[in-house]
């Protein structure tokens, strides 16, 4: 299955540009010059991303507000073309992912799109079912009750089930069920994402070990070639670190809000923790912010943390794990990730300047 954007731009240059990038890193256009006409489409065809190119950033925001009223597109990514007076802030204000600034180069906006591509995967990628009948049992989290159910489908993130008998006040549960023609037992902590006419509820995924991940992922792709491959990781440089977050200087930073994987290798064993973006400035770096809500993903933070600190500057790759609409604002009392939220507002040029800073009164005090 190819991706599809919808390009919206009256510039016969920036429309070049975007047509020959999207077409080296196989993205289908589908060209609007104007927002109507942009608007009609919109409700009629999926699109996993929106570029909107316009001076008005009120009329960019029009359009991106169509896009999450359209039931087909509202996961789809967000790209902002603006000038060069309007700040980040602005941008992120009416829902964009991603921005580009005018005047556009073929270099910068291919850099940029690749993010957006990997990110565009991972989204379709997660939120795509297979068809299938697994017996599941699921355990109230308190523990006071087991109840049988059936899949009517599966995906990385989630599945749809059929309960076997109606339950009130569901909540966050534990859910277990094998593969089939497999061994693979898949255990994790779930939570509904919907509960529909009857006994069918939809459930989250949401402590899912990385062996269990892994074995998902490949039992998917054999049951459903069309699943599209993910995009590698991409490497990053580690700047800034802290107990409860990092900032990585990397030319395709992700929008705010992405869940992301870190991962480095030592002693020839993989570590990786997730994470999600709080600060992000284009083609420059992002700061994140360690998830440490289980007991799984505090010992994943816990193991990369040790080999990130040991000074001798393992190779990082990050990649996206998807967006992540729903996360909590960060109220971390650590003082990285509280400069990241404080500091967020600032230019990309001022946020970083002010991070060189705080990086070297950091260095003086240790010394």
């Amino acid at each position: 299955m190819s991706l599809n954007s919808l390009l919206v731009s009256s510039d016969d240059k920036t429309v070049r540009v975007l047509r020959r990038v999207l077409s080296d890193l196989e993205i289908g256009v589908e060209h609007c010059s104007d927002t109507e006409s942009a608007v009609h489409q919109l409700t009629r065809n999926r699109f996993e991303a929106v570029i909107v190119d316009c001076c008005n950033i009120g009329t960019i925001g029009q359009v991106f507000r169509s896009v999450r009223l359209a039931a087909c597109n509202k996961r789809a990514i967000a790209i902002a073309i603006v000038e060069a007076q309007t700040s980040l802030q602005e941008a992120f204000e009416i829902g964009a992912h991603f921005v580009f600034y005018k005047p556009l180069s073929t270099e910068r906006a291919k850099a940029s799109l690749r993010a957006a591509r990997a990110l565009m995967k991972r989204e379709r990628r997660r939120n795509a079912r297979l068809a299938v009948q697994i017996p599941v049992l699921l355990r109230v989290e308190d523990g006071a009750a087991q109840l049988r159910a059936m899949t009517t489908d599966l995906g990385e993130g989630g599945m749809a089930l059929v309960l076997q008998t109606r339950a009130r006040n569901l909540s966050s549960m534990h859910a277990n069920f094998t593969l089939p023609g497999t061994e693979h037992r898949i255990e994790s902590i779930t939570e509904i994402a919907w509960e529909g006419p009857s006994r069918q509820v939809g459930i989250r995924f949401i402590d899912l070990a990385p062996e269990a991940q892994d074995q998902l992922k490949n039992w998917l792709d054999s049951r459903s070639p069309e699943f599209e491959k993910d995009d590698p990781p991409v490497s990053c440089k580690l700047t800034d670190l802290s107990p409860a977050g990092c900032y990585v200087e990397l030319t395709s930073p992700f929008p705010i809000g992405t869940r992301v994987i870190l991962l480095t290798e030592a002693h020839s064993e993989l570590k990786r923790a997730s994470a999600v973006v709080r600060v992000m400035h284009p083609e420059a770096g992002m700061g994140v912010e360690f998830d440490r809500n289980s007991a799984l993903q505090k010992k994943q933070s816990s193991e990369l943390l040790s080999v990130l600190s040991t000074g001798s500057h393992p190779d990082l790759m990050v990649q996206p794990d998807g967006l992540n609409a729903d996360a909590p604002r960060a109220f971390s009392d650590d003082p990285l990730v509280k400069f990241f939220i404080e500091k967020a507002d600032l230019s990309s040029e001022t946020f970083r300047h002010e991070l060189t800073r705080r990086r070297s009164r950091s260095a003086a005090a240790r010394g």
